[in-house]
């Protein structure tokens, strides 16, 4: 195991589980509670396009990638308001928009194509420094905006209404969110691929959802369980010799399912 743990991928590989991981998951709390899942999935598809625009014109996919999350988070919150419609909806638009444009992009890039195909699948065994770098200012940046703004996000999770009644400038709030959710999901997607990401946004908060109310064990649950997924993954792929993303996405998902038999708010419920 000590040899195992001088490989330098593996390292990566463990950072990424410790810093992708912990920053899906923390974010994922805000999107369940804001009943967005659609989030992961459409920003990783931006990030893809991104990605192949990188590609296609030279510059650096991962640059590109980040790029089309950052777009996408800025306009998502601002259309939605103004259009008068659910965030779901304006991201479901986004999805398939950028899904068809990717793919429509991908058929001009010349040669092999394996590089942008790993954007879908994942490949955290293959994460580069760069990117673990990346991951490790995200996951610090986004526990600084939690810990620096909790009152005020914890307003604006509850009711955005109530939280703009009260002086709180809810859409700055609501737009940083979406915004940080883009970076991460953008920085994280050799994890488990664009396929695969919401996985992790939504199964660890869902999980600690069952087992608590109170939002800073939420947070600290959630960042828990996403991490163990990871972990997870890495190994019984290493072991096994099988998919790591696909082990990730079963890991999480046992995970829920045993909080959700376990949960005492059932056992209240049942009570009542």
């Amino acid at each position: 195991m000590s040899e195992l743990l001088q490989l330098k991928f593996i390292q990566h590989a463990l950072l990424a589980c410790l810093f992708g991981g912990g920053a899906l998951s923390i974010i994922g709390v805000f999107v369940t509670l804001m009943d967005i899942p659609f989030l992961g999935i459409s920003m990783s598809h931006s990030a893809f396009l991104g990605a192949i625009v990188g590609l296609l014109f030279g510059f650096d996919p991962l640059l590109g990638a980040i790029v089309a999350c950052a777009l996408s988070g800025i306009l998502i919150g601002p259309i939605a308001d103004r259009a008068n419609s659910s965030s779901n909806i304006i991201l479901a638009i986004l999805f398939t928009a950028t899904m068809g444009l990717a793919f429509l992009l991908l058929a001009f890039i010349p040669g092999p194509k394996s590089e942008a195909l790993n954007l879908i699948w994942g490949s955290i065994l293959t994460i580069s420094r760069k990117e673990i770098w990346l991951l490790a200012i995200i996951f610090f940046l986004t526990l600084a905006l939690i810990i620096s703004f909790f009152k005020e996000l914890s307003a604006v999770l509850f009711d955005r209404e109530v939280a703009a009644s009260s002086g709180i400038p809810d859409n700055i709030f609501y737009y940083s969110i979406i915004f940080f959710a883009g970076l991460i999901i953008s920085g994280s997607l050799n994890i488990v691929g664009g396929m695969l990401i919401f996985t992790l946004l939504v199964n660890p908060a869902s999980a600690a959802y069952q087992i608590t109310y109170k939002l800073k064990i939420m947070f600290f649950l959630s960042a828990s369980f996403g991490i163990i997924s990871c972990l997870a993954g890495l190994i019984f792929s290493y072991l096994f010799n099988v998919p790591t993303g696909a082990v990730i996405v079963l890991a999480s998902s046992c995970i829920f399912l045993l909080a959700f038999m376990l949960s005492p708010k059932r056992r209240i419920a049942k009570s009542l």
